[in-house]
């Protein structure tokens, strides 16, 4: 299992640092501006940084984009996922790139803490970078697909962990949320397994998460982790105090936690929430990363076109 994650975090990081090398990666050639490991906490942690990128394209105000990382809690970072945020700033966002601890030296609550941290510092300091908080649209894959389906939560529902409390005390709800390729409760992984059986590494990768994030969580304490398990919170069905904003969940169907987006996507349908679920035929986890691959330029497209229609970028 150890040997896996450290395959897997220094090839993504490998693959991101080789592809900032070909010139079109380069930020000033799609008039993008960035400013890199700004503090979004007073604290000297390492983590608390985001990298800010300016759409210089296209005038102010722009509409604010915060997007969260993934890796299963514990692994990768901003810097690996430069390609998410220039090509939110490309289209003419304000985009705000978040670090965050990670697991398992860091456990729940810790990523979501952050995440609610960097919430807040955006709410009061995006509209000295351009940005028109009116607009505001969370995304993030994976592990941030869950995070920024907790902010919008902690966003919509009086909730009770401090954390949450503050981004609800902000008075700002997010206009549109992009949760891609989620992974909506981290308890519970065994449920996975009874509906397909999955080969033995995938196994490994999948129960590494929980084991690193929650530290083993009995069925019967599940209840006391709603901001790790976002999808279990809203299969309650409880209304919440501000209404949740539409959502876009973009999936393929041959990715392991393609279940659920499926139960996501019907939870937010039984509150009356506008929610759109993509299903990409024979697409694994994370493919719109692979921006050569013609699925994951049509998924782009699906989301800018979902966005468009909900929270219209800058022109």
């Amino acid at each position: 299992m150890r040997a896996g994650s450290f395959v897997v975090d220094n090839l993504f990081r490998g693959l991101a640092r080789v592809g900032r090398l070909h010139p079109r990666a380069k930020p000033e050639r799609h008039r993008v501006r960035v400013h890199r490991d700004v503090p979004y906490a007073d604290d000297g942690v390492r983590e608390h940084h985001l990298d800010i990128y300016e759409p210089e394209g296209v005038p102010p105000p722009w509409p604010v984009l915060l997007y969260v990382h993934g890796g299963g809690f514990r692994i990768l970072s901003k810097d690996t996922h430069w390609v998410m945020a220039l090509a939110y700033a490309r289209r003419g966002y304000l985009v705000f790139n978040i670090d965050y601890r990670l697991a398992p030296r860091f456990r729940y609550p810790a990523a979501v803490t952050d995440a609610a941290l960097a919430y807040r510092w955006v709410v009061e300091n995006a509209e000295r970078y351009g940005g028109d908080l009116s607009r505001l649209v969370l995304s993030g894959e994976s592990a941030g697909a869950n995070l920024v389906t907790a902010l919008t939560l902690a966003a919509c529902y009086e909730r009770p962990e401090p954390f949450a409390r503050a981004v609800f005390e902000t008075g700002v709800v997010p206009r549109a949320v992009v949760p891609a390729c989620g992974i909506f409760q981290v308890s519970d992984v065994e449920a996975r397994f009874a509906r397909k059986p999955l080969p033995a590494w995938l196994r490994d990768r999948i129960v590494e998460v929980t084991e690193a994030y929650l530290g083993g969580v009995a069925p019967e304490h599940a209840h006391h982790f709603d901001l790790a398990d976002p999808v279990v919170a809203l299969e309650r069905g409880t209304p919440p105090a501000r209404p949740l904003p539409p959502f876009f969940l973009p999936v393929g169907t041959k990715d392991p936690l393609l279940h659920d987006t499926r139960r996501l996507a019907a939870a937010l349908e039984r509150l009356e929430t506008p929610v759109e679920a993509r299903y990409y035929p024979g697409e694994v986890h994370a493919f719109h990363a692979m921006i050569f691959r013609e699925n994951a330029r049509r998924c782009w497209r699906d989301t800018f076109d979902f966005l468009d229609r909900h929270v219209p970028p800058a022109r």
